[in-house]
Parts: structure tokens; sequence; C-alpha cells
């Protein structure tokens, strides 16, 4: 965190380089525990991460995968099948759900849901300078992206299916404002932010004539008691 900067945040550019050094130095190692009915090989300065029973994550038995070198917070709720890459931070109480994936030196905060099928981009898929911050109490809706940098400030909510990249405006129709991404800036969400999948006319005439648009999101409104409610469901199942 960095209080100085617009978005909040400071990127430590050695950590993705220390990683791909790690990558390339690494030999394909047999990471099995039984070769014969369920093989694994990858890079031998990546293994797979230790847990016991007393650092306090829940992970439920069917085919997820955390690398070392990653932080993983007390309470962690890890539904399978889930993935966390190298370098990642995720926070005490959050929950990753199915199909979901937290990429390189993704920042996820305390008590957020990733939904499943949901995608947190790092800075190795795709390859790019920013990792992903999700900051505290987010909710990201199943079947989302966040890409590219993005930050997701606290207790934002994106909707099913919302995808945010640098490409992608964001247009706040509580505000009357457009969000993007800047030369120097990710895109950055609001505080308490309720996101959704839109689109946006193409303003080109061939556009016009065929009737097109593009991939856009909306905040339709900021968080109230109502929305507060519907989050709180996912405490009856921990």
């Amino acid at each position: 965190p960095d209080v100085s900067a617009r978005s909040g945040w400071r990127v430590n550019a050695w950590v993705k380089k220390g990683i791909l050094l790690g990558f390339r130095m690494g030999t394909i190692a047999d990471m099995s525990v039984d070769a014969a009915k369920q093989p694994f090989f990858d890079k031998s300065t990546y293994p797979v991460r230790t847990f016991t029973a007393s650092d306090g994550v829940r992970i439920v038995p069917g085919g997820s995968s955390i690398r070392d070198g990653t932080y993983i917070g007390r309470g962690v709720i890890c539904m399978p099948p889930m993935f966390v890459n190298v370098g990642a931070y995720v926070g005490e109480g959050t929950m990753i759900d199915s199909h979901a994936l937290v990429g390189s030196c993704a920042q996820v905060g305390k008590s957020c849901h990733i939904s499943a099928g949901a995608q947190i981009g790092g800075v190795l898929e795709p390859a790019g300078a920013l990792p992903v911050i999700v900051e505290e109490e987010v909710l990201v809706g199943g079947n989302s992206g966040v890409y590219e940098g993005t930050v997701v400030k606290r207790r934002a909510v994106l909707g099913t299916g919302t995808i945010l990249n640098r490409s992608i405006p964001v247009y706040d129709l509580v505000r009357d404002a457009v969000y993007t991404a800047t030369d120097g800036e990710p895109l950055i969400i609001p505080e308490e932010a309720i996101v959704v999948p839109g689109s946006r006319a193409v303003a080109h005439p061939a556009g016009a004539k065929w009737s097109l648009s593009l991939q856009a999101a909306v905040i339709v409104k900021y968080r109230d008691a109502k929305t507060d409610a519907r989050a709180q469901l996912e405490g009856f199942l921990r």
C-alpha cells in the first residue's frame, strides 16, 4: 500500500523479474504423489506449497493447487478445483470458489469472495507490469475476469460475467463519470461500487449501420443495506 499513489498501491517490479528468473532456472521435476495414478511434473523452483492444519486454511479435496511463494491467510477457503499462482497474496477469510484463478502476484484482500469461474489476472497471465489488486471485502461474481493491473477498491461488487481490463471503459451512472486506464495509471473501480456487464454503441458509420456495440462495464449503484444482506449469505457456508 502507498497512500501517495492515485491507486493507493506501489508495484515492486523486481518481484516479477525474480519469478521469471525462477522459471528459467528451474528444471522439470516429478512432483507426483503417485506417478502411476496421478502424475504431475512442474518446474523444480516452484513446487506446491506445504500446508498443515495449524495454518487454518480450508482446502477441500478435489484437484486444487497452490504454488509455493504465496501468502494464504488464516480462514481462507479453497473450493476445488482452483489455482493460486506464485507471488499471489490472499487475505484472511477470503473464499476462492471452484474453477477460480488467482494469478501470479495478484493481491486479494481480507474477506473477499472470488466466485466460481472467476479469474484474477497476474503479471504472467496475461503478461504485464501490474498485477491485479482486489482490496478487502470485494465480491467478484461468477465467470468474471479482472486483468491488466486493474485495482478494485474495498467493498466493491462485480456482477456475474463482468470483465475489467485496460481497454474496457467503466461508466458510472451514479456519479456521471467514465473511468479508464491511462498510460501511467491502471483502471480503478471505486469503493463500494456495484459493477455489471454492459455495452456501448459503435460510433463508426459501419458500426451504426450494423447496430454493433462494444463491451463496457457499468456502475449501476453503490453498496447499501440490501447489497450487504446478499453478500452476507456466504457467511453461512463457512
